[in-house]
C-alpha cells in the first residue's frame, strides 16, 4: 500500500500578506515539488482535511524553509483554516473549465449568463490567478459589454455572496462614482434618512486608491466591522447603519475585481455599473441615489461620459426592478476640508451639529443627494427634497440619529488627532484656479491615509479664492516624521497641485 503521508508537508505560516492571493512557497529541493515537477508560478491545489484552496507556487533557496514544509500566506492560511504543526497536500490544480468563455470573450463572442454563473463564482473561489482576472476585465473593457451582459455580470456577481432582505417596501442606499476626496456624504445622508423613518442598511467600501473610505472614515466614530446578524439588529432598531461591506459578503467578486482593474489603470462601464449595482441589489436596496462628480481630474472627466455611464445604470438597474436618479455634481475640487478618515470624520460631525463652521459644500451636497433619495421614494415632491432633509438636519433629529446609530454599532467614539503637521502656504499673491484632485488625494496618502486614521491633507482654500503669500492653503496631518516628509517631498516636486495664478 503506497505511504500518502510522503505526499505531505508541514504547514508553515510566513506572516506574509498577499491580501485575497493565496500563495505557497516550497523549497527547490522540497520533494513533492520535483516528484510533481513544479516549477514557480504554477497553480497548486492544496489541501488540509476537509479544505482546499488554489494557490500560487514560489520557490525559494536557502534554510527560509525545510524541504518537508510548505510555507503559507496569510490569505492561504485563513481559507484552509490551519492550526501549527498541521499537514497539507499539494498537487496541481484542475482546469478552470470557465476560462474558455474568458478566451472566447476574447475572441469578441458575448458572455451570456451561464458563462457568467461559471466565471465569478471560479473568480470568488479563488480559481483565477492575478493574470486569469486581469484577462477577464481586459476582455470586456476593450470590446464594451452590451446592456445584456452588463445585467449578466450584475446577476452573477449577486447571486456569488450574501443578500439581505428587509420588511420594509422602501430601502433607500445611495453611491458614489469617486473620484473626488473627502466627498464623505454617507453618514449625514444616512442619518438624515433614518431620523424620517427610511430604513437604509448602508454598508460601504474601505480605500483602495482614496486618503479614506466611508468605511474608514466611520470606523473612526463607531465599529464598523458587523456581520449580517449584527446589522439586522442595528436597522431593526435604529432605521439605518453605516458598516464594511467586507464583512458581509455582499457581491464578493466586486472587490477582486476593482483590485485589478486599478492596478491595470482600466475602468470598464459595465463593469463599473455591475459593481455598482450588485452591491445595492444584494444590500436589498429598491431606491438609489448615484453621486457622479464630473471635473478634469474627478473620476468622470466629461458631460458627455456622464450622461452615458448614466444612462447605463438606469438602463441595468431598471432590469432588477431598482428605482435610480443619477446627480451629477461639481468635481473640479474636493469637498469638505478633510481627506483622511479622521479629518473626514469631523468634517462629517461638523455638519451634522450644525456647527457654524462646518464645510458647506459638504452640507450642500448631502442635502442634494438626501433630498433626491427623498424625492424618488415618494416622500417629497419634485424640487422639495432638500427643504425636508434640511430640517431634519437643522432641528437636530439627524444628529441624535446618528449617535443612536453609533451606539447601536457598538459605542460612539472621537477621532484621533495627528501628532505631526505641516502647513503648505501660497508662494505668491493671486487665485486659486486649480485644484488637482488626484494629486491633492495622493499627497494624503503619503502622509499616511487611510492606514493612520488622523492622517491626511486639510483643505484651507477653495477654487477662487484670492490669497496672499504665505497664505495657508492646507496642512499636512501625519503620525510619523518619516511620512510627513515623503508627502512634504512630493509637495515639493509637485508644487502645481493648487495652482495660483499670480495677479
Amino acid at each position: 500500500m503506497t505511504d500518502h503521508r510522503s505526499h505531505q508537508l508541514k504547514a508553515r505560516r510566513l506572516g506574509i500578506d498577499t491580501h485575497s492571493e493565496a500563495a505557497i512557497f516550497m523549497h527547490k529541493n522540497c520533494p513533492v515539488c520535483r516528484s510533481e515537477g513544479f516549477s514557480s508560478l504554477n497553480r497548486i491545489l492544496v489541501s488540509a482535511r476537509s479544505r482546499s484552496i488554489i494557490a500560487t507556487l514560489y520557490q525559494i533557496e536557502g534554510d527560509m524553509l525545510a524541504c518537508d514544509e510548505a510555507g503559507l500566506s496569510d490569505s492561504a492560511w485563513a481559507r484552509l483554516d490551519l492550526k501549527d504543526g498541521d499537514l497539507v497536500r499539494a498537487r496541481y490544480a484542475p482546469t478552470v473549465e470557465s476560462l474558455a468563455h474568458v478566451r472566447g470573450r476574447v475572441y469578441g463572442h458575448a458572455l451570456d449568463q451561464d458563462a457568467l454563473n461559471q466565471i465569478i463564482p471560479d473568480i470568488v473561489a479563488g480559481r483565477y490567478s492575478p493574470v486569469e482576472i486581469s484577462a477577464f476585465i481586459t476582455a470586456c473593457a476593450a470590446l464594451p459589454l452590451s446592456l445584456a451582459e452588463t445585467a449578466a455580470l450584475t446577476s452573477a456577481m449577486v447571486a456569488a455572496g450574501e443578500r439581505l432582505h428587509w420588511n420594509s417596501a422602501v430601502v433607500v442606499d445611495k453611491h458614489s462614482v469617486g473620484g473626488l476626496p473627502g466627498n464623505r456624504t454617507t453618514p449625514i445622508i444616512v442619518a438624515i434618512m433614518a431620523s424620517l423613518g427610511f430604513t437604509m442598511p448602508k454598508t460601504s467600501s474601505r480605500a483602495i486608491t482614496s486618503p479614506a473610505g466611508t468605511a474608514d472614515t466611520m470606523e473612526t466614530l463607531a465599529p464598523v466591522e458587523l456581520d449580517s446578524t449584527a446589522i439586522r439588529r442595528v436597522v431593526e432598531r435604529e432605521g439605518g447603519c453605516v458598516v464594511w461591506g467586507g464583512a458581509v459578503n455582499l457581491s464578493p467578486a466586486d472587490d477582486v475585481l476593482i483590485r485589478v482593474e486599478r492596478a491595470l489603470d482600466i475602468d470598464s462601464e459595465g463593469q463599473m455599473v455591475a459593481s455598482v449595482l450588485s452591491k445595492k441589489i444584494a444590500a436589498g436596496a429598491t431606491h438609489l441615489v448615484l453621486d457622479m462628480p464630473v471635473g478634469p481630474t474627478a473620476k468622470v472627466r466629461s458631460t458627455d461620459a456622464a450622461i452615458a455611464l448614466s444612462r447605463n445604470l438606469a438602463d441595468t438597474a431598471a432590469l432588477f426592478g431598482l428605482k435610480v436618479r443619477v446627480l451629477t455634481g461639481d468635481g473640479r475640487q474636493p469637498i469638505g476640508r478633510g481627506m483622511g478618515p479622521a479629518l473626514e470624520a469631523r468634517d462629517v460631525l461638523a455638519v451634522l451639529k450644525n456647527d457654524p463652521h462646518a464645510p458647506q459644500d459638504l452640507r450642500i451636497r448631502a442635502l442634494e443627494l438626501a433630498g433626491a433619495l427623498l424625492e424618488l421614494s415618494g416622500r417629497a415632491p419634485e424640487g422639495a427634497g432638500a427643504g425636508l432633509a434640511a430640517s431634519a438636519l437643522d432641528d437636530g433629529r439627524a444628529w441624535t440619529k446618528f449617535q443612536k446609530i453609533c451606539e447601536a454599532q457598538g459605542g460612539m467614539r472621537e477621532p484621533p488627532r495627528s501628532r505631526y503637521r505641516k502647513v503648505i502656504e501660497a508662494v505668491a499673491d493671486g487665485l486659486v484656479m486649480q485644484i488637482d484632485n488626484r494629486r491633492i488625494a495622493r499627497l494624503a496618502k503619503l502622509a499616511g491615509a487611510p492606514f493612520d486614521k488622523a492622517a491626511g491633507a486639510e483643505m484651507h482654500v477653495r477654487l477662487g479664492d484670492r490669497v496672499v503669500r504665505g497664505t495657508p492653503l492646507c496642512t499636512l496631518h501625519a503620525e510619523t516624521p518619516g511620512e510627513l516628509a515623503y508627502a512634504l517631498n512630493y509637495q515639493d516636486a509637485n508644487p502645481d497641485i493648487i495652482r495660483i495664478a499670480e495677479q
